[in-house]
């Protein structure tokens, strides 16, 4: 199979039947196989009655139904596990991703060699304030955090080379972040196309301003378990020992003080100062020593990706 379409869908039953027309006429026009996995997040406004009238009209047409509402990261991560195809392209069921937009990001997946390619909404309908601006920082912040130089990591068009979606794993709302935890699976040749960003035709936005505030607080949960997630010791280690050091000499200097008369301990904001990073130097050693041992009996703790194997 040439294509594999992920469409996770929340409330879009008006959607999806023009969604699906258009793509099978851009499918038939390039002579792709395919499928279209749509994946129903727990609507409740007929969407997966949609998708059932899709499959009895096309088998092409495969339906998944969560028994609740789990989020776009939980419907893509189980559409990637149920793809067949060589490449994997992920869209909107909104209308606003353009399915002509496939047969490019195929060829740059198959000719181009690429692992993954982002779509770019370099031209957006949406609002200024509460989307365009605090996308771009937010685009600007993930840039520089993760060396990955993308201008649209939450574009929701993208494709994907067969190996990525089955060696990586999405969960909470780190849907946002899948070209950084490609990366760092250890894909590491990453694309980017401008794309055509089309205006809402039905329903309405299903993402608040909260997303930038968790955004950021996933985006420090990946960074951090790239480098440190199966040696927490080098972090938390590191700084702890750290911390207890700065702490203990200033505790003896203070004490030699002490013996000389020069201070009283009780007296000084330093002599707490001291035991405070003394603590804290010792909490952060042992929520190191803790964690390595969460690591050595994970049964993840020896999984690593081959790329070949003779």
């Amino acid at each position: 199979m040439d294509i594999s379409i992920v469409v996770p869908s929340y409330n879009e039953a008006e959607s999806l039947p023009h969604l699906a027309e258009w793509i099978d006429r851009v499918m038939k026009e390039h002579g792709f196989s395919y499928e279209v996995i749509i994946v129903d997040d727990g609507s409740n406004d007929g969407t997966w009655q949609a998708a059932e009238k899709l499959h009895a009209a096309n088998p092409a047409y495969r339906g998944i139904k969560f028994r609740r509402n789990y989020g776009k990261s939980a419907a893509l991560n189980t559409g990637f596990a149920a793809a067949q195809g060589d490449v994997v392209i992920t869209m909107d069921a909104d209308l606003q991703d353009s399915p002509d937009e496939v047969p490019e990001l195929y060829r740059m997946i198959k000719e181009d060699g690429f692992d993954l390619v982002s779509g770019w909404k370099k031209k957006r309908y949406d609002s200024k304030i509460a989307k365009n601006i605090p996308s771009k920082f937010f685009n600007w912040t993930t840039r520089k955090m993760s060396g990955i130089y993308l201008h649209d990591f939450n574009c929701g068009l993208k494709a994907y080379r067969h190996d990525v979606v089955k060696s990586i794993e999405v969960y909470g709302e780190m849907h946002r972040y899948i070209p950084v935890i490609a990366k760092w699976a250890g894909f590491g040749k990453i694309g980017e196309k401008v794309v055509q960003h089309r205006k809402r035709e039905f329903g309405v936005t299903k993402f608040g301003m909260n997303r930038f505030v968790n955004g950021y607080l996933d985006l420090m949960s990946i960074m951090f378990m790239s480098r440190f997630g199966k040696q927490p010791m080098h972090f938390f280690g590191l700084i702890g020992s750290g911390a207890f050091l700065l702490g203990f000499v200033a505790f003896v200097v203070l004490c030699v003080m002490k013996l000389c008369n020069h201070i009283s301990l009780t007296n000084s904001v330093w002599f707490y100062v001291s035991i405070l990073f003394i603590l804290m130097g010792t909490m952060l050693f042992l929520a190191g020593f803790i964690g390595e041992l969460v690591c050595r009996n994970s049964s993840t703790r020896n999984q690593y990706l081959i790329e070949k194997e003779l």
